[in-house]
């Protein structure tokens, strides 16, 4: 058996990696992304340094992320090279905040988006449906965890806490936890036993101490939250890969300040699952659902079937999501143009330098 198996090494990555195989190359996932030039690997003679820079390319939906399996030289070169990485499974992505609207990897080859919602403060069912959308569309199972659950004793509270995430969350697991006494910390566990996880939130969240649960250890930093609005400064400011002692594998992210779109159609569609079935009924194929007649989502509006905070939601995002695919669309375009007038004044180059030779 592989040592590599703990870390989410199978049959089919074995068969991916066959090429690389035969040319002496050694298969590692990438357990912590650095910002420097060097991440950590780890193979079957454990954890490495190895250098990245054959696998840093301009566009940053393609650099190696925590999570990749890579193509690592063997032993005997210093420093020891990344030469590739091996097709991902599913990648989460989101808009960064610059203006060019470039999409942003956070983590590859996750079965498990596990987003840390604080009870600490008061549910923000936007962001939930945001985070959400994001790990629809990444391939991944989305998974939402209420930490710090301990800070609402009341049973019947929690409850109602609970029920209204998970009518914000149709077809994703709602789970209370308390990291703190350990409460739901077992559960969570076994939901993510069988995969790569990736655990998502707002600073503050509580993602680290949920981290060290997981882990039966303390390998996360954590600092005490403001208690005036519950939010703190980010105590993990690298993605790290982490093998769990009851099995799986969890990648922890540092807290995301921005949680914009990126191409995010089907994620959205499928937060909204109630509104996209509603909108089949609709009179008209191309309905906006703003005062088209025969509009199935309004009907439900009146009638108090769909929530109108539930349908602004879904407006919001999906305008948001639009003005994304318009930017990068339009950004592709812009690149390609330029591509082509550098090709074009090489190639008008070359010609003058061929008739020069010619005279």
């Amino acid at each position: 058996m592989s040592s590599l198996q703990p870390y989410g090494w199978d049959e089919d990555w074995a068969a991916a990696f066959a090429p690389y195989a035969a040319q002496g190359l050694l298969p590692g996932r990438v357990v912590r992304v650095d910002r420097g030039s060097c991440d950590l690997v780890v193979t079957e003679e454990g954890v490495i340094r190895a250098d990245t820079t054959y696998v840093t390319p301009h566009d940053p939906l393609k650099v190696i992320c925590t999570g990749d399996w890579a193509a690592v030289d063997a032993p005997g070169g210093d420093p020891r090279y990344v030469r590739a990485y091996l097709p991902r499974r599913t990648s989460f992505v989101r808009s960064t905040s610059s203006k060019r609207s470039e999409g942003q990897i956070l983590a590859a080859n996750v079965d498990h988006a596990v987003i840390a919602v604080s009870l600490a403060a008061e549910l923000d069912l936007g962001r939930i449906e945001r985070f959400l959308a994001l790990g629809w569309e990444s391939g991944a199972q989305p998974v939402v965890v209420l930490t710090k659950a301990d800070l609402v004793p009341d049973a019947t509270a929690l409850s109602y806490l609970v029920e209204d995430v998970e009518t914000t969350a149709p077809g994703v697991q709602v789970l209370p936890v308390s990291a703190a006494d350990g409460d739901g910390v077992d559960v969570l566990a076994a939901v993510i036993s069988g995969g790569t996880s990736v655990l998502l939130g707002q600073s503050g969240a509580g993602k680290s101490t949920l981290a060290n649960a997981l882990a039966g250890a303390e390998i996360m930093d954590v600092q005490a939250i403001r208690d005036v609005d519950g939010k703190g400064r980010h105590t993990t400011t690298t993605r790290n890969l982490l093998v769990l002692p009851g099995g799986g594998v969890l990648i922890d992210t540092p807290g995301l300040r921005g949680v914009g779109l990126y191409d995010a159609g089907t994620g959205v569609g499928q937060v909204f699952a109630e509104i996209e079935e509603l909108a089949e009924g609709c009179r008209f194929q191309d309905c906006a659902h703003e005062a088209e007649p025969g509009c199935a989502v309004l009907a439900a509006l009146e009638d108090g079937t769909l929530p109108e905070r539930r349908l602004d939601s879904y407006r919001k995002l999906i305008r948001e999501n639009q003005r994304i695919v318009a930017k990068t669309d339009a950004r592709l375009r812009a690149d390609i143009r330029r591509e082509w007038k550098r090709r074009g004044a090489e190639g008008k180059a070359a010609m003058e330098a061929k008739r020069g030779r010619l005279r």
